[in-house]
């Protein structure tokens, strides 16, 4: 059914996107477009004023950034183009909102305008937000904020931008459990509301706190600020708000065994939430409706609204939703005695949970590993356990004191094989910290450091504020990937590539940009899925750059390939046209200050206890290139990880 309006609701967009613009030329709406483009408002509240109630209509939106496009009116399509992303957002089409938030972001700093920029940002949270992105939410808020707080005249939209990023923080603290820190982010947000009389501001900060309550148990705690909440959505007349709040009302009920005070509530919110474009809150208005059936064993109905509800979190991708009702269907399935089915929905959920804050419901799982075992093999076992009961105590008739001198003995070597075992952990644990220090110490060491800020200093001092700024936001981008990277053990190839591809930028400055860096990935490659050591191929780009290209006079290249000639290994080779290794050991012997590289020692020891547990190990080789004149003509570094 849902997939039906979804078809029906293209066929519409269709439509309307055919009506020319000559239909809207001489409404009201066109007169405002064209008159804000006329004085070329460049302050939030001004174009806020003007464009705020076609935000709505996608047809307008789409007219106004085509003609502040042709324009180059950069604010207002920074505006328009934050709009039609949040427009998208909440009809969930969270990719598209993406695309239309970066643009935003792009304009916006452009422009040089720094609000802007502050809400492209906190919209790009929201939505990494909805999709369950959280690290990269938390990032965009924390952004956010932090140019919002630098902005010296701090008027009503600034203030209100701030509590956005509170709120939102507080939001992502919540999903990742830390109530005491999402409280304080909230009760700041609340407080600037007040001041500037936001009342849906508060409408949405009493919402969150009441869900911290209820998450550390304050369960009527909870429900005093949801129905303050509600007090404030119904002044606001928010069908939304209304639609939020009755379901999370309900839920309360349902933790108070209030179960059909719970459906009572919820159901009258139902008809509501279908008529919201945003799905989200649809598919939590099933799960808690299906929660509450299931509660009173209303088994048929419950199953009806749990896999309505998974179904919506299904189509626009709801991970936590969908983790939800897979553990509700679990419960479902466990209590009507199926624990094979009830075993795979917990597993699903399990799975997803883990993948959003990797952990939860581990124990679960175990549970119902054991249920099904049991119930599949339980004749078998009860006989084995007759058996052994029966030999146990012959043993212990005919002689109890050698079975308790032999239980003392065998304890004694279970503790010392557990000391022992601890003792080799304990070593194998120190060994990779020792490592992943010696990494970020290699990565941070200070001369990279140094020499970095000041090839950036050197655009501050040439007055290119563009290079300076650009610059400055790569390496302050590779510092945070680089001390992230100290906190994992592994990483997505796609994340090494692109912080490769930050570290190479930051290093192309001291070579006056002559660098070309290439990096070429085989299309039947799925990066995501590859894991490595963080930052392993970094001591290779930077042999390539000061031992194969800082003497060499003319065109100066690195190639990166990515390639899969075996289903087991994945193949990263890293091509310089250089000196090559000889004249490159050559001039280190020659020179006075002799500095020692531990990068490649260092990288092999951390590849050498990642594959420790695989099938295949890994292999690093070093190949001198040469010309048609059989001279030196370049270095090629092959390295073969394992993928199993």
């Amino acid at each position: 059914m849902y997939q039906l309006c979804k078809n029906v609701f293209v066929c519409v967009l269709f439509f309307l996107s055919t009506i020319s613009y000559s239909q809207i030329t001489d409404s009201v709406f066109v007169n405002d477009a064209n008159a804000l483009l006329k004085k070329q408002s460049k302050e939030y509240p001004s174009i806020d004023e003007v464009l705020k109630p076609y935000k709505k209509d996608s047809l307008q939106l789409q007219y106004l950034i085509d003609v502040y496009q042709k324009n180059a009116y950069l604010e207002g399509e920074s505006y328009v183009l934050n709009a039609m992303g949040e427009y998208c957002r909440n009809t969930s089409q969270y990719d598209k909102a993406i695309e239309f938030h970066e643009a935003a972001l792009t304009k916006a700093e452009a422009a040089d305008n720094k609000l802007l920029q502050v809400r492209a940002l906190n919209m790009l949270g929201v939505v990494y937000r909805r999709i369950d992105d959280i690290r990269r939410a938390l990032d965009y808020h924390q952004e956010a904020l932090a140019l919002a707080e630098s902005i010296q005249n701090k008027d009503t939209a600034v203030k209100k931008s701030i509590a956005v990023s509170l709120n939102s923080m507080g939001n992502i603290f919540l999903v990742l459990e830390q109530y005491d820190l999402a409280v304080q982010r909230f009760t700041k947000s609340m407080e600037i509301e007040k001041s500037v009389g936001n009342k849906l501001g508060l409408a949405i900060n009493y919402h969150n706190i009441g869900y911290a309550k209820e998450a550390t148990g304050d369960l009527e705690g909870a429900l005093v600020d949801y129905k303050e909440s509600l007090h404030y959505n119904n002044e606001i007349n928010s069908d939304l708000g209304r639609v939020i709040c009755n379901n999370t009302i309900g839920r309360i009920y349902i933790k108070q065994k209030k179960y059909q005070e719970a459906i009572d509530i919820i159901s009258s919110t139902l008809e509501q939430a279908k008529g919201l474009r945003d799905k989200f809150h649809l598919s939590s208005v099933y799960t808690n409706l299906g929660w509450a059936h299931l509660e009173l064993k209303n088994y048929k109905k419950a199953k009806k609204y749990l896999n309505e509800g998974l179904e919506i979190s299904k189509e626009y991708n709801l991970k936590s939703s969908i983790a939800e009702n897979y553990g509700r269907l679990a419960t479902l399935a466990e209590q009507e005695g199926e624990y094979k089915k009830a075993f795979d929905y917990q597993k699903l959920s399990y799975e997803l949970n883990e993948e959003i804050t990797n952990e939860k419901n581990f124990k679960y799982v175990n549970d119902l590993i054991v249920k099904y075992d049991t119930k599949k093999f339980i004749n078998t076992q009860i006989k084995n356990l007759e058996k052994e009961n029966a030999t146990v105590k012959q043993t212990l008739k005919r002689n109890k004191s050698i079975w308790i001198t032999s239980s003392v003995v065998f304890a004694f070597l279970a503790i010392m094989i557990y000391i022992l075992y601890r003792q080799r952990l304990l070593n194998n644990e120190k060994k990779i910290l020792t490592l992943e220090q010696d990494m970020l110490r290699s990565q941070m060491n200070p001369h990279f450091v140094f020499n970095s800020l000041n090839s950036i200093k050197q655009y501050i001092i040439s007055n290119e504020q563009k290079n300076a700024v650009h610059y400055l936001n790569k390496f302050a981008k590779l510092i945070r990937k680089i001390l992230d990277a100290s906190r994992v053990k592994v990483v997505s190839l796609s994340d090494e590539l692109e912080t490769m591809d930050l570290y190479m930028s930051i290093e192309n400055i001291r070579f006056s940009n002559e660098i070309n860096f290439e990096v070429l990935v085989d299309e039947d490659i799925n990066l995501e899925q590859i894991k490595i050591p963080s930052l392993v191929l970094q001591p290779f780009l930077e042999n390539a750059l000061w031992h194969g290209l800082s003497s060499k006079k003319g065109e100066k290249n690195i190639k990166l390939s990515v390639t899969k000639t075996q289903d087991d290994f994945v193949t990263i080779s890293i091509t310089d046209n250089g000196i090559g290794r000889e004249a490159a050991a050559q001039i280190a012997h020659n020179k006075i200050v002799k500095r020692k590289s531990i990068g490649i020692a260092l990288t092999k020891n951390r590849l050498a206890n990642f594959v420790k547990d695989f099938k295949n190990s890994f292999t690093v080789q070093f190949m001198d290139l040469k010309d048609q004149f059989e001279n030196p003509s370049g270095t090629e570094v092959v390295l073969n990880i394992p993928l199993r």
